[in-house]
């Protein structure tokens, strides 16, 4: 608790009583990570939106150089505990072309364009979610129809096509992040806690677990807003700590627990996939 809010302000803003001034997570994915019910040393986190944000929750930073050569950084989170993470294209592609067949006059809702990625055939063609290419094409459909065309692959065309193609290249891409946590961190991840907009993706999240070949555990969807309220609510005393906080959250919400599948397939995917991957 920094204080009271100024008098003057509060008088501007009509409050009446004193409003206490609470410093949070001072950014949106510190408060997410400190709403993910159960993080715990064997636990990845997942915050799945537009971007992605792929790490693990450490108490003190880790840092060489296979930190340096995987680009992961080291940011401040709530609890003086460290984010390790990478940054990673999320769902910006599908939203992306989406948008591109909006222009074009075709309204695809999330579900329509779910519905039509499942029916597609797998493995069809896959990209690199990272790549330049996809930073802010003027026409995302035909960026990722490049990439696929130049890697030789064959060129996707139908609106299930392109979904798929965007969902299993970020799920092959979270698999990426992932082991390169394992390797990082020197300890066994057996979960992925999935929070954010994108954890409402079944699909993706199914995904997932089978290319990452770990448990995936859903939820909370609004995991900033939580995550900020439940700072706010330990500083204040009426939560004693961050791991009440969290419990108090998972109580709260409803969580979906995805068991991952036959891996074979996304095995063999992953291998195209590692060629894709810049060195």
């Amino acid at each position: 608790v920094l204080g009271d809010m100024l008098s003057y302000v509060a008088d501007e803003a009509g409050f009446i009583s004193p409003v206490p001034v609470i410093a949070a997570g001072s950014h949106d994915t510190a408060s997410a990570v400190a709403a993910v019910p159960g993080l715990d040393a064997n636990s990845i986190y997942l915050s799945s939106g537009t971007w992605s944000l792929m790490g693990v929750e450490n108490p003190e930073p880790i840092i060489n150089d296979q930190v340096l050569a995987h680009n992961f950084t080291n940011e401040g989170g709530v609890g003086n505990t460290i984010r390790f993470l990478k940054n990673i294209t999320g769902l910006f592609l599908v939203q992306e072309v989406r948008n591109q067949w909006q222009r074009g006059g075709q309204d695809y809702s999330w579900g329509d364009l779910m519905a039509q990625a499942e029916d597609a055939e797998p493995f069809r063609s896959i990209v690199y979610p990272d790549a330049p290419d996809f930073l802010n094409p003027s026409n995302m459909i035909e960026a990722i129809q490049d990439f696929c065309r130049r890697s030789g692959q064959p060129v996707p065309e139908s609106v299930g096509q392109i979904t798929r193609c965007c969902l299993e290249s970020l799920a092959l891409r979270y698999r990426s992040v992932a082991e390169a946590l394992d390797e990082l961190t020197g300890r066994p991840l057996t979960t992925i806690r999935v929070v954010g907009g994108g954890s409402q993706n079944s699909v993706l999240n199914r995904f997932t677990a089978d290319a990452c070949q770990r448990v995936v555990v859903t939820g909370p969807s609004e995991a900033t807003a939580l995550g900020n309220v439940m700072v706010q609510a330990i500083a204040t005393g009426h939560l004693s700590s961050i791991e009440e906080g969290r419990a108090a959250i998972a109580a709260s919400i409803e969580q979906e627990t995805i068991e991952p599948g036959d891996g074979a397939g996304w095995d063999r995917a992953y291998e195209r996939f590692s060629e894709l991957m810049p060195a």
